[in-house]
């Protein structure tokens, strides 16, 4: 694998039961670029253990007085360096296509978690540390990939350099072989502290950025209330614990290198002093002598990369751990048969409630597994399907016995403002909430929605988060999204009035174009109520087949509301449309209004009917309290409420 060849088509199904076995399975993955690398690796290092010999020939011929000697040992010296500078380069170059490619696998694995588990991911995971994994530990993870040729080429060496001592000088060559692995090893007691040192600066480091990503996400809010230095404060207390981490896993890594130094040197003592001995007294040559000496201090080098492993594993292994916590979360029990219809792209047919997704099940679900609207409620990345596999028909649940007949907008109150969120996700098929394992699927027309590929059952129902994201970049860019084609950008921006929204945007734009105008991340330049209607522009040009709405007008003001509920009554019409709402607004202007209470459909009808039949569904949409709840019962009890009454309440 080359890097050119990134993105990778498939970047496989990792093994994420732990983060070692994560590191493994990428080292198997990579296995060609490692060898690739250790090959080169031989070669460098193979030529540095060379060069020691030479030199001792060489001094062995000044001694002789040998020039065809000196000769040969000095172009043999000059070919050992010609060997060292291009299995260097190699080296290099194969080693860090092994570390990118790692990282970019690793990036790609968590792209497709995130597309397949969409807005549930971060309800799992903590956002700031989604952000900490596909940043700093992916580089983490890619170092220790990179590393592992090259500790596995220095260790070849060591070891052939070691035995050639030992045939080449007995005397000397046992010291020598001794010594080496007690250099090695020396350091071994200080790692787990040192280990557990670098997973407590990680964690406060991943603390400290969740801290400063959550301070961001709600600057808007700190300046309202003034909070702003209260959460700087904390950053800053955060921050120095990050540091005061950092320096003491830094004093440790200190010592193993002075030990790394103080050892080697020792040793290099202990021979030289053997080996003027044994010269003395005739036992070896000066070559000899000159040569060990030579070699233990060539051996300097590859040791090195026993430090370098040491530390790559001891900063990659919690990296891995998080990396692989994130990629084994799964999304609840799919039918057996929906996993195979959509990477065969097939249509739907299985049954049963069998196998779990892993979230890494294909190259279909890597391209298709967007939750909703991708990562977070984005639009731009909902997948395409054959049309062949988009149902039509009446929108059941029956969990709930909520039905939202075709081509009608349903509104929906729910008596537990929680139980709204999970019943649109369960109405977008395939839940990623756990307690929807076991529970029936929602079914459009005659098909369970959880039968169908993800890709196909996100065309057929599309649901709208009740905090979509707005992506960075143009307008233009925000509304180019997969869509049946009847619905046009102009209209959509229209029914959701984002007219103050596209003068906004033509002021800020060079070329008074408000379509080129550049959005920020998350929107942030925008108020709430702009960013939610956008996003409702957005999901109104997808123009699915049935539209889920969670709470899509809570952030604008009731005259905006008003016209809002008017333009999606208006260019939805003959859709299927599901509003979850309590807003007297959106109610009054639904076909049918539907009162969930307990998780069960308690009352269907109009809204005003509700109002005056209904006292759990009045007290939801009116927000009245329990003593205008008994007064408002009494009243009841003592005359009918008149159509002013009723009027009023609404």
């Amino acid at each position: 694998m080359q890097i050119r060849d990134l993105p990778f088509p498939d970047p496989g199904v990792p093994d994420a039961r732990s983060g070692p076995r994560f590191l493994l399975w990428l080292g198997r993955n990579q296995l060609g670029g490692q060898l690739k690398s250790l090959a080169w690796g031989l070669l460098h290092f193979g030529a540095i253990a060379g060069l020691p010999y030479m030199v001792g020939v060489a001094v062995e011929a000044v001694l002789d007085r040998s020039g065809g000697r000196l000769a040969l040992s000095g172009a043999l010296i000059g070919l050992l360096g010609i060997a060292i500078a291009v299995g260097d380069t190699m080296l290099h170059r194969t080693a860090v296509t092994n570390w990118i490619t790692a990282a970019a696998r690793v990036q790609q694995l968590l792209a497709r978690k995130t597309a397949a588990l969409g807005s549930a991911l971060t309800r799992r995971v903590a956002a700031g540390e989604v952000v900490a994994v596909s940043t700093g530990d992916v580089e983490k993870i890619g170092w220790f990939v990179e590393a592992l040729s090259r500790f596995a080429a220095a260790a070849t060496t060591v070891v052939l350099v070691c035995v050639g001592l030992v045939v080449y000088q007995p005397a000397l060559g046992v010291i020598v072989a001794v010594g080496i692995p007690v250099l090695a090893l020396a350091v071994l007691p200080l790692l787990p502290r040192a280990t557990r040192r670098a997973d407590f600066q990680r964690e406060k480091a991943g603390r400290a950025t969740e801290l400063a990503s959550d301070t961001v996400a709600g600057l808007r809010v700190l300046r309202g209330i003034g909070g702003e230095e209260l959460f700087l404060d904390r950053y800053r207390s955060a921050s120095q614990e990050v540091r005061t981490a950092a320096v003491r896993s830094a004093r440790m890594w200190a010592v193993i290198s002075a030990i790394q130094v103080l050892m080697p040197g020792l040793l290099l003592i202990a021979v030289v002093w053997q080996g003027v001995h044994l010269a003395r007294e005739g036992r070896i040559t000066v070559g000899e002598l000159v040569t060990v000496y030579s070699a233990i201090m060539i051996l300097n080098y590859p040791l090195r990369h026993f430090e370098e492993i040491a530390m790559a594993y001891s900063f990659s292994r919690p990296s891995a751990k998080r990396a692989a916590r994130v990629l084994s979360l799964q999304r609840t029990a799919e039918p057996a048969g929906s996993r195979d219809a959509e990477v065969g792209g097939k249509g739907a047919g299985a049954t049963g409630s069998g196998q779990v997704e892993s979230g890494t099940a294909g190259a279909g679900n890597a391209g298709a597994g967007h939750d909703r609207f991708g990562a977070a409620g984005s639009t731009e990345a909902q997948p395409s399907a054959d049309d062949s596999l988009t149902p039509t028909g009446d929108l059941y649940d029956p969990a709930t016995g909520l039905l939202a007949p075709a081509g009608r907008l349903t509104a929906v109150v729910c008596g537990d403002p929680d139980e709204a969120g999970r019943l649109a996700e369960r109405l977008g098929g395939h839940p990623a909430f756990d307690e929807a394992a076991g529970l029936p699927s929602v079914r459009l027309g005659d098909v369970p929605l959880d039968d169908l590929p993800l890709a196909a059952a996100r065309t057929a129902v599309l649901v709208q988060d009740k905090d979509p994201i707005l992506l960075s970049g143009t307008l233009r860019d925000l509304l180019d999204v997969p869509a049946s084609g009847a619905v046009s950008p102009e209209e959509a921006l229209d029914a959701a009035q984002c007219s103050d929204v596209l003068d906004a945007l033509a002021q800020a734009s060079v070329d008074d174009d408000p379509m080129a105008a550049h959005l920020t991340e998350r929107g942030r330049s925008l108020s709430g109520g702009q960013r939610q209607r956008l996003a409702l522009a957005r999901s109104l040009v997808t123009d699915p087949e049935a539209l889920v709405l969670d709470e899509p007008t809570s952030a604008v003001d009731s005259h905006t509301e008003a016209r809002v509920a008017d333009g999606i009554r208006h260019l939805r019409g003959g859709r299927t449309t599901v509003v979850l709402t309590s807003s007297p607004l959106l109610l009054d202007r639904a076909e049918r209004v539907v009162f969930l209470a307990d998780g069960e459909v308690t009352a269907v009808g109009a809204h005003r009917e509700l109002v005056h039949s209904e006292p759990r569904y009045r007290a939801v949409v009116t927000r009245e309290t329990d003593s205008e709840r008994v007064a408002a019962d009494a009243r009841a009890d003592t005359h009918t409420l008149t159509d002013f009454d009723i009027e009023e309440t609404a």
